[in-house]
């Protein structure tokens, strides 16, 4: 790889054998790098190449103006925990743990905790990402001065569950996640059951609406007309449609997009499979 520019000691701006312009850190690796000249594959640590057209140099930037310590931190932990490899398409990510942690430990030494109002819905809707955010937090907190408090792994928890949406604003994952509660609750009223947010049938839900959110972010729902597999749902689910509509509804008002029929067929058959897994229960 040949170095374009050096942001500091441990951020470089380069370009690999592709030709593209890829991100590089590494302990001391701006240091002994040269504008124009090869670098050291031994000293790279990771290798972060912008995608969906963000500016490399805005995020390389962006990844200098992280302390030193920590950015290894973070980006040693996302490797180590298996969230991220060697090379990753995902530097937003990095960018967005790095400056938390950064917070978090800052509050740390000033004898600050935050209490998240999020724990509970991050455990129950994102149980994977809140798994491997307890992984991460034990990992940064092995190799940071100072310790990062338990209840710190729901705000990574976050990040993570942030990192597959397009726009990196961690906003949007807060509005989904108040959105899928709502969409549970209003399966719970209109069935007078509790949902198990552990069950097959509610993961499986929880799954689809994510998707779903990416997909109205990315402007790609599923066929804007009904399509046959969609009229076939519909007839014979009608209960489960007439409630998949009202969720329908909270989506566009919390979004401002209304669903595409398809899109509400295939929530109805989601609400249609937790309601008679819950029946199954029951019975």
């Amino acid at each position: 790889m040949e170095a374009l520019r050096v942001l500091n000691n441990n951020v470089v701006l380069a370009r690999d054998e592709k030709g593209q312009e890829v991100i590089l850190t590494g302990r001391g690796i701006g240091f002994v790098s040269r504008q124009g000249k090869p670098i050291d594959p031994e000293l790279i640590v990771r290798v972060f190449v912008p995608a969906d057209g963000r500016d490399p140099d805005h995020l390389a930037e962006a990844f200098s103006l992280i302390g030193e310590d920590v950015l290894r931190a973070v980006v040693i932990a996302l490797d180590e925990v298996g969230i991220e490899g060697r090379e990753s398409t995902r530097p937003t990510l990095a960018i967005a743990v790095a400056d938390h942690v950064a917070g978090a430990l800052d509050r740390a030494a000033r004898g600050l905790v935050v209490e998240y109002p999020l724990q509970a819905e991050a455990q129950a809707l994102y149980a994977a990402e809140y798994a491997q955010a307890q992984q991460l937090l034990a990992a940064i907190n092995k190799r940071v001065d100072g310790q990062l408090d338990p209840s710190e792994a729901t705000a990574l928890a976050l990040h993570l569950v942030n990192a597959g949406f397009a726009s990196g604003d961690l906003s949007f994952t807060y509005t989904m996640t108040g959105v899928i509660q709502q969409m549970l609750a209003v399966v719970s009223e209109q069935y007078s059951l509790a949902v198990p947010q552990d069950s097959v049938s509610a993961a499986r839900f929880i799954t689809h609406v994510r998707y779903l959110f990416v997909r109205i972010q990315q402007h790609r729902q599923l066929k804007g007309h009904e399509s046959t597999i969609g009229k076939g749902i519909r007839q014979h689910y009608p209960e489960a449609t007439a409630t998949a509509q009202r969720l329908a509804t909270i989506v566009e008002l919390r979004l401002g997009q209304p669903l595409s029929e398809d899109e509400v067929s295939y929530l109805a058959l989601h609400v249609a499979r937790m309601t008679m897994e819950s029946d199954e229960e029951v019975a």
